[in-house]
């Protein structure tokens, strides 16, 4: 499942506990993630799904789950 994998990258990368990531939680309020670390996010996102993330996409994504849910559908 994607969220793991989402999930690891957003611990490594914004320095937050495992179990703060969830779902439901906001990429910018619940995980204090600044525009800089949204970019690297979607850099790493990117490599590790093997896909591009447009950026009008990256705007809509505002939860965990927002993320997870992309990747989901990208991979069907």
């Amino acid at each position: 499942m994607p969220f793991e994998k989402v999930r690891s990258i957003l611990v490594d990368q914004l320095d937050v506990d495992e179990d703060a990531v969830t779902l439901e939680s906001s990429i910018t309020d619940d995980l204090g993630a600044d525009s800089l670390d949204v970019v690297d996010m979607v850099m790493s996102l990117e490599e590790e799904f093997d896909m591009e993330i447009p950026d009008e996409d990256i705007e809509t994504m505002k939860t965990v789950g927002d993320i997870v849910r992309f990747i989901e559908a990208r991979n069907e």
